[in-house]
Formats: C-alpha cells, structure tokens, sequence
C-alpha cells in the first residue's frame, strides 16, 4: 500500500468520522427529549446523567477521531518526504 493510499484513507476516515460526530450532536440537542425517552426505556437514570453520558461519549470519540484519523494523516501529509 502505498503514502497517497494510506492519506487517502485516513482523510476519508477523518471527515466520515466527523459527520457522525456532526450527526449525533444534532439528534443530541434537537431530539433530546425522544433520544432520552428511548434511552430510558433501557436504562434507569435521570436526565442529567443521561447529558453527561452523551457528552462524556460525544468527547471520547472526537478525542478518537483527533488521535487516530487526524494526527496520522497530518504527519504523513506534511512531516514526510517521499
């Protein structure tokens, strides 16, 4: 597998990752009601902890996103020389 390859596929990765990022806030602050009443059908906890499960998740994933799709490709788009 070549460079150009491998940057293809963590760029892709990159933007893919966070549109769902982008997706799962917009169903986080325009459906909370609805996502918290399902949710709560599951499990048994109050609406603040549910807040910060979602923000905690939402937090861990974009800090996933930054180490493993971002950072990768920034190095081998700039720090490399072919």
């Amino acid at each position: 597998m070549t460079l150009e390859i491998v940057r293809a596929v963590l760029a892709w990765s990159t933007l893919i990752n966070l549109t769902l990022l982008l997706i799962w806030f917009m169903f986080f602050t325009l459906a909370h009601d609805c996502m918290y009443r399902m949710h709560r059908k599951w499990f048994n906890f109050s609406p603040e902890a549910f807040d910060t499960l979602h923000y905690g998740g939402m937090g861990l994933y974009k800090l996933g996103i930054l180490l493993f799709n971002l950072v990768p490709y920034l190095v081998l788009r700039f720090a490399v020389c072919e």
